[in-house]
């Protein structure tokens, strides 16, 4: 497909993923159009680390997905919607249930309804690995039972079964996209890798919550070509495929192969305010990206050990944003 002026929408676009994916888009030459949830600082979030001439090709709406009126606006005139706002942090989700159910699945509503009525081409929903739970068995392909082991991955299995409904009820073309743990550069503390890449290099204690649940790692740019992938691809509507390396590292390990490649050796201090409830916790995942391989021709081509040398090599860079002694929930 040729993204040269193809008109998209990106929501969420103050994310980690979507500044990723809005940078690839617009060096494939598409009309980005960014939806940022508003706030009176005129925050940008992570597009402010955009290179400027990537940033001043975004068009910037500013808005909030539950507002119906302005999501239309957002979606009116686009070829293709990447739906990635959310609101996705599991511990915010224990303070705040209401507020990110309402968001993640009204707001997914509202992008749904939008892209109907206007004859959108493409939705691209965005899920989470978090829908699975603790994996009932390994790899976990898109047939695994989906489990609400937290407010967050509730409200995202909401939204993931009303993306379905829209395809079957209205024949909607919408695919959804499941991404395992994203990393990379620009990724703030309130993500795992960050915030052991912040605590060793400016300290001599790092302070995380269990070390036993086990994740599969995906970089950023890996995550982004995903996207670009699925929205390019035929006969995937009405789908569900996942992204993930097809791999699993246990959180103690990971911090461990971190500590090498830094080239330091803090300790491990055990901080109980970082520990989810014991019912929510989920302790492993590792996809199976048997289906992404053969539905949209995607694998992952970056290593976890290459992904975390970038990483290093950005936080180290721009260490002054980060705050190691607070805990980003």
């Amino acid at each position: 497909m040729n993204w040269n002026g193809k008109k998209v929408l990106v929501t969420g676009a103050g994310g980690f993923i979507a500044s990723h994916l809005i940078e690839r888009l617009v060096t494939e030459g598409a009309d980005v159009r960014g939806f940022v949830r508003y706030n009176s600082r005129n925050d940008l979030g992570m597009l402010k680390w955009l290179a400027p001439e990537i940033l001043s090709q975004v068009e910037i709406m500013q808005g909030d997905l539950r507002d119906n009126e302005a999501v239309r606006n957002a979606v009116r005139g686009v070829d293709t919607v990447f739906h990635l706002g959310a609101l996705i942090a599991i511990p915010y989700s224990y303070v705040n249930p209401r507020e990110v159910i309402d968001v993640n699945i009204m707001g997914t509503l509202n992008v749904l309804m939008a892209a109907r009525d206007f004859g959108t081409r493409r939705v691209v929903h965005t899920s989470t690995s978090e829908v699975y739970g603790t994996a009932q068995y390994v790899p976990i392909d898109e047939k695994h039972p989906l489990q609400g082991q937290s407010p967050y991955s509730a409200s995202k299995i909401g939204a993931d079964r009303i993306a379905e409904s829209f395809y079957r009820s209205f024949e909607t073309p919408v695919v959804t996209l499941r991404p395992f743990n994203t990393f990379g550069p620009g990724q703030s503390m309130r993500a795992v890798i960050p915030t052991i890449i912040v605590q060793a290099l400016t300290r001599d204690e790092v302070k995380l919550g269990s070390l036993e649940p086990s994740r599969d790692f995906t970089f950023a740019k890996d995550t982004a070509n995903g996207f670009v992938k699925v929205a390019e691809a035929e006969g995937v509507l009405g789908e569900e495929i996942n992204l993930g390396n097809d791999n699993t590292i246990r959180i103690g390990d990971l911090a461990e192969k971190i500590f090498k490649l830094i080239g330091k050796t803090p300790k491990i201090v055990a901080d109980p305010q970082r520990v989810r409830p014991g019912k929510s916790e989920v302790m492993k995942l590792w996809a199976s990206n048997e289906k992404a391989k053969r539905m949209i021709g995607w694998e992952p081509r970056i290593s976890l050990d290459e992904g975390l040398r970038a990483t290093i090599e950005w936080i180290s860079a721009h260490i002054d944003l980060y705050r190691p002694d607070q805990y980003t929930v």
